[in-house]
């Protein structure tokens, strides 16, 4: 299994399509749309190919030249601009193969020797313990847990906060 990181480009809108349409929600961001359309498709790899190295870092996961999942290093801005908010998504018919596992470690290494960044956070719905467990299994130390911190299909959350300092590397 060869497990890769590239640059998102136009030509992925079909697998950018198939990948937000059946990958399992339950614990990502509202702002990924359903459906997820051309529209959609094209507007995002526009996006991160225009913020590619600014605001961040935009991979696709692929394994064996195949696109499984998506992950990105986001850099916050204003008095935040010295964090990368990390975020990921796999299709579940590969979870627990250790590709994310790989692929986290891979956009750390990049994020800190590519965007001007100290710190790299990541947030997890407590429920979430696979997505916790890659995250430790990489270094990422636990800093918070943050008491209905989100809200998701009307279910409130407790939110777990992961952290990678720069010096850690």
């Amino acid at each position: 299994m060869n497990i890769q990181l590239r640059k998102w480009t136009l030509s992925d809108k079909e697998s950018l399509k198939t990948l937000c349409n059946t990958v399992d929600r339950q614990y990502l961001s509202d702002r990924l749309p359903s459906p997820y359309t051309d529209s959609d498709a094209e507007w995002w790899l526009n996006m991160v190919t225009e913020a590619e190295g600014k605001s961040g870092l935009f991979r696709a996961v692929t394994v064996d030249d195949q696109v499984v999942g998506s992950i990105s290093v986001e850099r916050r801005e204003d008095v935040y601009r010295i964090d990368g908010e990390l975020g990921y998504m796999l299709q579940t018919d590969h979870w627990s193969q250790g590709i994310m596992t790989q692929a986290v470690a891979q956009i750390t290494r990049l994020a800190f020797d590519l965007l001007d960044i100290l710190r790299i956070s990541a947030h997890v719905f407590a429920p979430n313990i696979a997505s916790a467990k890659v995250l430790e299994k990489n270094g990422y130390e636990l800093e918070a847990t943050i008491r209905k911190g989100a809200i998701k299909d009307g279910k409130v959350y407790t939110i777990v906060q992961y952290g990678w300092v720069k010096k850690d590397c």
